[in-house]
Formats: C-alpha cells, sequence, structure tokens
C-alpha cells in the first residue's frame, strides 16, 4: 500500500516501534522492513492522528539533502 494522493517517492511501511513526547515536538522510531525510520513531528499531530506504540503507518521521506560523514 502507498500513499498515491501524495508525491513522495520514498515510502515505506511500518509500525511504530517506540514514541518520544515532549511538549511540543515527538519522537517516533518506525519498524519498516528496511529497518528504523526516525522522524520528529508535532506532539499535537500525535495525539491528532491516535498514534501508539504498534500503529500502523507509512513514513513519507522527502529531503533535499542528505549529508555525509566519514566514520
Amino acid at each position: 500500500m502507498s500513499i498515491q494522493a501524495i508525491n513522495v517517492r520514498n515510502q515505506f511501511r511500518g509500525k511504530i516501534h517506540s514514541i518520544t513526547e515532549d511538549d511540543v515536538l515527538s519522537a517516533l522510531d518506525i519498524e519498516t522492513p528496511s529497518g528504523i525510520v526516525s522522524s520528529v513531528i508535532t506532539t499535537r499531530s500525535v495525539r491528532d492522528l491516535g498514534l501508539v506504540v504498534g500503529s500502523e503507518v507509512i513514513a513519507l521521506v522527502k529531503a533535499t539533502e542528505v549529508s555525509i560523514a566519514k566514520l
């Protein structure tokens, strides 16, 4: 399944593994077949969407820049 109405090519279906909430922002770790995808969204959005650990979601990744550092 993908979200057809949104023009984002990198879509990762998964389940929320963890949510760390603060007053304004929340960090989500989403377990996908490709690995963990992390996202920071507003806590209000977490509540409005009814997101909890175990919720099935699609992570939509749209980046204009990817930085790389040598280890």
